[in-house]
């Protein structure tokens, strides 16, 4: 009897959860409903699962139903509204009528229509109009009365529409404390207080789902309605609805010519990969496609081929990572650069035959290609077929108290205040503190607001409306209206297109060396790479700025302590830096037994045999895995099945908990101490949580040398692509100041030799137009095309003719030192534009309307300072180029020691300089803070500063500048860093344009000099 039952999918509308829903309909008594939220169809196929698995029967060991069979029927619709107000109601017959429904809003939806008043010619669904809104309906279309509107008909002729009413009882809240809650979540939408919602801005009070005896003896004098209503459910039937495997089939349109397809791909790409008749490798391919084409996967293997060919073909570079990286198939058909051989890499971590969950291949591509990868996938594979992941964002606490607050009508200060979690027990007897924080334990984790997956596509067999309407996100591609975890229990599978700024770094380098000194890099000859004494050597000293994974501050200090000088040492690294790892302590044992390997203990031989290239550490999930095998005797499968359960991703308890007890009886059964296999057991289960795959680790390790290799030999080159692709752990001026060092000469932007980003030429280098704020986007585009196609500028007025300048974006150019090619000075140039700005009349079609030659002026003499012009980088660009911050202090002191002769005074409390990087704030486990500064010194020399909670909050870091530095020199595993005991930041000549007496700055730097 309920035709229009709203779950919390309804946004910002709903309050109930669609498993309370189903639990108050078993409490109600409740045998029908329909799920109809507004305007999307999220819960649908949740609902339909749901509702099946209740009717379930239980039964407990003995096989005693513990449970009795219980069912309610599924049906499911949408909702209709436009602009707040209700249009109309779909519920869907079938499965063909859901399609119907969802075709309906997707159109709408990717079209950005507004719903119009009469939908669709809908074949398989019905449309419910509320009562009084139409007269004229067809044989699908009926008019929902309300028990309240049942006075309306009384009385009345119905002959034309007695066939046509039934029962109309929304359910949106569970009760009365939830349409409150309710009347928040409207305020929320609606941006307005509480206080101004009108009654047609919320639900009705009695929308809440009762008994279906209540419902009917509302409707007890409209028998008619009744039978209506309940032949209008009985014609509704979702049994069509399967789940399990909806992914694409087949790639080539036949199943069995898609594995001739991979095998012979497999085959092929083995001779590549290991040279002829490399057995092992041969072996363990046939092994692969034998489980890859029994769990039928061999479609996705081949249309992540396919994605990845095109890629290449198109001269894009690309990343495979994650757990396809154990496939020795996926490293054959260039999905993967890991070799699974040499790693010791196992497939079943990828795929077996008792994995619950689908796998899935995480291709990374460079941030301004992948769209169109995404493009040539949508195309290929059909748009009905093709789709963005989404994901759904969930209300949390600040922003509850944030949202709730202006719902309220508080000022912006006082919310402030709430939402501050050091002032919660000042608040705690404030009444308005106090029904903020009833309202938001109601809404925690609430649904809020639909969105895109970072890099998820589904590619499925049936059109995809068959199971969600379809949104258009500013994306503007097709995106599904339910996350990863609905689709992984509908059956699909996702293909990750991921995007990263390191691949973009790698791109753009290898184009600029070809360019720039007409050299090719075949930058996928990683063999050679990783065995070269020259990288290796930058690991070993921790000094690669730049590089994918392996600059930050954490990661250069780990490999300087590990001395790191080989691949698998940095694959190691890329998994230990993860914080699990970190703070339980298995860093620090792994650099102790990385240094003393003679020293460590190994519970069992097999724990040698197995942990001994991580020296009795288990980095990573495949060594989890490993001991669950060798060690316990458990086949691959349920081995990674136990390690899932350990890291929280393996969700029937039940099941877990008897693949432990199979661990201990395994082992006994292999005569394995009982006090070992419960150590063994321990050290397994406390690192499982903490674990990184291996070919994770490997894919980025490789990437890493990818980098590493151009930063030695191409340096200059490299960081310019670093710096035209942002997205470093660093700021901008780091790798500027890394470009210099390479003996780059930096250049300021330059209208006569810049482009948009940064260019080089030899060892020129001209910082790009992008980089100038306040510079018009489309300006940064014009100069340089201008330029190009008719010549360069030849003064000011040539500048603004053709690039069409106003005054404001001038004076911008002008005081970046952007127009320094005229040889007059900035103050000569302001002087000019404000004259001929001023002074000129219109232009029109790149033509004066009268040529006025412009006025002569003699000027007075103008001085110039460096000072000041290092004062217009920093406002325009962030930092100076033209001197350094060291240069700008108003003191000569330099410190007393360099970062090179750290090692030398350790134990001693010294004084330093240093020009601010970055600072990184841990949280300790007796709830203080503790930070971490990095610092470069005058000779652009790297160190590390630690800040212990009794000094740091005395001593704040106040942003970028230099410091001066107080501390006692540390060493950890032979890596020095300080213990600040003080540090200061210290101040800065001031700019000569406010100074009256600039004579001592005329003295220390002219711009002349």
């Amino acid at each position: 009897m309920f035709l229009n039952v709203h779950s919390q999918y309804s946004l910002r509308y709903g309050t109930i959860d669609i498993k309370e829903l189903i639990a108050e309909a078993r409490r109600k008594n409740v045998h029908q409903m329909v799920l109809t939220d507004i305007n999307n169809s999220t819960g649908c196929m949740e609902f339909i699962r749901l509702c099946r698995k209740e009717g379930l029967d239980e039964k407990n060991e003995e096989g005693d139903i513990i449970k009795k069979a219980y069912h309610i029927k599924p049906i499911i619709g949408i909702e209709f509204r436009r602009d707040n107000q209700l249009l109309y109601i779909g519920i869907a017959k079938n499965k063909e009528g859901m399609k119907e429904l969802n075709d309906f809003l997707t159109y709408h939806n990717l079209n950005q229509l507004p719903l119009p008043d009469q939908p669709f010619e809908f074949k398989n669904a019905f449309v419910l109009y509320p009562y009084g809104s139409k007269t004229d309906l067809k044989e699908n279309e009926y008019l929902g009365v309300r028990a309240n509107e049942l006075n309306k008909i009384a009385g009345k002729s119905l002959a034309n529409i007695k066939e046509k009413l039934v029962v109309f009882h929304p359910v949106t809240v569970k009760n009365k404390l939830e349409h409150r809650l309710h009347k928040y979540l409207r305020a929320i939408c609606l941006s307005t207080v509480f206080g101004k919602l009108t009654e047609n801005d919320f639900c009705q009070e009695d929308e809440m789902l009762i008994t279906e005896n209540e419902l009917k003896q509302k409707f007890e004098n409209y028998e008619f309605i009744l039978e209506n209503t309940q032949q209008l459910l009985d014609g509704c039937c979702m049994d069509d609805y399967t789940f399990g495997r909806k992914n694409k089939k087949s790639f080539t349109g036949n199943i069995k010519d898609d594995l001739s397809l991979l095998t012979k791909l497999a085959v092929e790409g083995a001779t590549y990969r290991y040279g002829k008749n490399n057995k092992e490798a041969v072996a363990r391919v046939k092994k692969e496609l034998k489980v890859i084409a029994e769990l039928d996967f061999c479609a996705y293997f081949l249309i992540t081929w396919d994605v990845v060919s095109y890629a290449m073909k198109r001269g894009y570079y690309h990343v495979g990572r994650g757990s396809g990286a154990n496939s020795i198939v996926a490293y054959c058909l260039k999905i993967t650069d890991v070799d699974p051989i040499a790693l010791d890499l196992y497939f079943e971590r990828f795929l077996n035959h008792k994995r619950t969950s689908p796998p899935d291949f995480d291709i990374d591509f460079s941030w301004d290609e992948r769209e169109d990868v995404q493009d040539y996938i949508f195309k290929r594979y059909q748009s009905e077929h093709t789709a963005l992941l989404g994901t759904m964002s969930t209300f949390k606490d600040r922003a509850i108290i944030r949202e709730i607050g202006k719902v309220m009508g508080l000022p912006k200060s006082e919310i402030d205040n709430f939402t501050d979690p050091s002032q919660g027990h000042i608040h705690r007897h404030n009444p308005t503190f106090n029904k903020i924080l009833a309202i938001n334990a109601m809404m925690q984790n609430m649904p809020n607001q639909r969105s895109i997956h970072a890099g998820g596509i589904l590619i499925s067999e049936e059109p995809l409306t068959y199971y969600t309407a379809l949104d258009l996100p500013p994306k503007g591609m097709p995106t599904v209206q339910w996350d990863m975890y609905e689709a992984e229990l509908i059956g699909l599978d996702k293909y990750d297109i991921l995007s990263q700024r390191g691949i973009g770094h790698i791109r753009e380098a290898v184009q600029l060396v070809l360019k720039n000194k007409k050299e090719r890099v075949d930058i996928h000859d990683f063999k050679s790479f990783r065995y070269d004494p020259n990288l290796n050597a930058q690991l070993r000293a921790g000094t690669p700025i730049g590089c994918f994974y392996i600059e930050s501050p954490a990661m250069r200090q780990l490999l300087k302590k590990l001395e790191c000088e080989d691949y698998l040492t940095l694959v190691a690294a890329s998994s230990i830096i993860r914080p699990g790892v970190a703070s339980s302590g298995m860093m620090k044992m792994y650099i102790q037994s990385y240094h003393k390997p003679q020293e460590v203990t190994y519970l069992h031989p097999v724990m040698k045999e197995q942990l001994q290239e991580t020296f009795g550490v288990m980095v990573y999930q495949e060594d989890v895995i490993k001991i669950c095998h060798h060690y316990a005797g458990l086949d691959m499968a349920d081995a990674d099945i136990l390690r899932r359960g350990m890291s929280g991703k393996y969700r029937a308890k039940i099941e877990f908990d008897k693949l432990v007890q199979r661990f201990f009886d395994k082992a006994k059964e292999l005569g394995r101490d009982e006090t070992v296999t419960k150590e063994v057991w321990r050290q397994v289960s406390s690192f499982a949580g903490y674990s990184f795959s291996k070919a994770h680790s490997a894919s980025f390790a490789v990437e890493s040398y990818q980098s590493l290799y151009l930063k030695t030999y191409h340096p200059m080159e490299f960081m310019v692509a670093v710096l035209n692709n942002y997205g470093g752990f660093y700021q901008r001026w780091v790798y500027v100041h890394a470009l210099q060092q390479t003996g780059a000469k930096v250049n300021l932007p330059c209208v006569n030799h810049s482009d948009a980003v940064v260019n080089i030429n030899g060892d020129e280098v001209y910082l790009g137009l992008i980089g100038i704020q306040g510079l018009e986007s489309k300006l940064i585009e014009i100069i340089p095309q201008e330029r190009k196609q008719n010549g360069n500028y030849i003064d000011l007025e040539d500048l603004i003719k053709r690039a069409h300048l106003t005054l404001e974006q001038s004076l911008i150019l002008i005081r970046i030192g952007a127009l320094r090619f005229t040889g007059k000075s900035k103050k000569e140039l302001l002087w000019e534009v404000h004259n001929y700005l001023g002074n000129k009349t219109k232009i029109v079609a790149d033509r004066e309307l009268f040529h006025l030659p412009s006025k002569e002026y003699v000027l007075p003499n103008l001085d110039n300072h460096l000072i000041e012009d290092a004062y217009q980088e920093l406002e325009l660009l962030g930092f100076p180029v033209t001197l350094s911050m060291f240069d700008l202090l108003k003191t000569d002191y330099r410190g007393d020691i360099l970062a090179k002769d750290l090692e030398k005074h350790e134990g001693k409390v010294v004084k330093m300089l240093g020009n601010f990087v970055c600072d990184k704030t841990v949280h300790t486990i007796k709830n203080t803070k503790m930070w971490f500064g990095t610092f470069i010194d005058i000779e652009g020399n790297f160190f590390d500063t630690t800040h212990f909670p009794n000094s740091s909050p005395i001593y704040p870091f106040r942003g970028k500048g230099c410091y001066l530095i107080l501390g006692k020199v540390v060493l950890d595993f032979g890596v020095p860093s300080i213990e600040v005991i003080k540090f200061a930041k210290l101040p800065i000549m001031n700019n000569p344009v406010l100074v009256t007496d600039s004579k001592p700055l005329k003295q220390k730097f002219k711009a002349t000099d």
